[in-house]
């Protein structure tokens, strides 16, 4: 159990690799059009992700909580924290969205290129925790987990960092880094 919850916490970890290694495969530039597919494509697959493999199952296992109708407040209170703790981070750390002219969060001297990355990583957070906590679960003997169930949302995650790994990667290239530095 535990050599397969390693695997399926590094499966979303490979999708961004992979998605990195376009700065190999694609020109430096990608169009307008592309990124916003890749972005809009990243963004489906995760509210999927985070509707059927984390929200749904949340309001299931609040039923057996002895609270009756009230039932699907720990589900709703927990999305509420969540939502709260990254508009947090979003206006304490410094980052950049991909072609905003503007950075977000604190004030700060930090490369464009760093900020970009931060904004990454602001994204990153809520999915590495949702990855978590779905293999802590399984691994617990959850009966609520299974091993297909976290498996479906590490894949879920990987699918959706890989057009983020390409749109993160190749505007770093346009920057002037090297394509190895690119893809680190």
């Amino acid at each position: 159990m535990l050599q397969q919850s390693l695997i399926g916490i590094l499966i979303p970890f490979l999708g961004t690799t992979l998605g990195a290694a376009a700065v190999f495969f694609l020109r430096e530039n990608l169009g307008r059009n592309l990124q916003r597919a890749l972005t809009g494509f990243a963004a489906g697959v995760m509210v999927a992700a985070s509707i059927w493999s984390l929200l749904i199952p949340a309001l299931e296992q609040s039923e057996e909580s002895g609270l009756g109708h009230f039932a699907f407040l720990p589900a709703v209170i927990g999305l509420w924290i969540g939502t709260l703790f990254l508009l947090l981070l979003d206006k304490l750390i410094p980052h950049l969205h991909l072609h905003a002219e503007k950075a977000e969060g604190r004030k700060s001297s930090i490369s464009k290129t760093a900020m970009l990355l931060l904004a990454v990583t602001i994204h990153n957070i809520p999915e590495g925790m949702a990855v978590g906590i779905v293999f802590a679960g399984f691994l617990n003997g959850s009966a609520h987990i299974s091993a297909s169930a976290a498996l479906a949302l590490s894949l879920g995650i990987a699918i959706q960092n890989f057009p983020e790994g390409a749109i993160i990667s190749l505007p770093l290239l346009s920057a002037g880094s090297t394509k190895p530095r690119a893809f680190l």
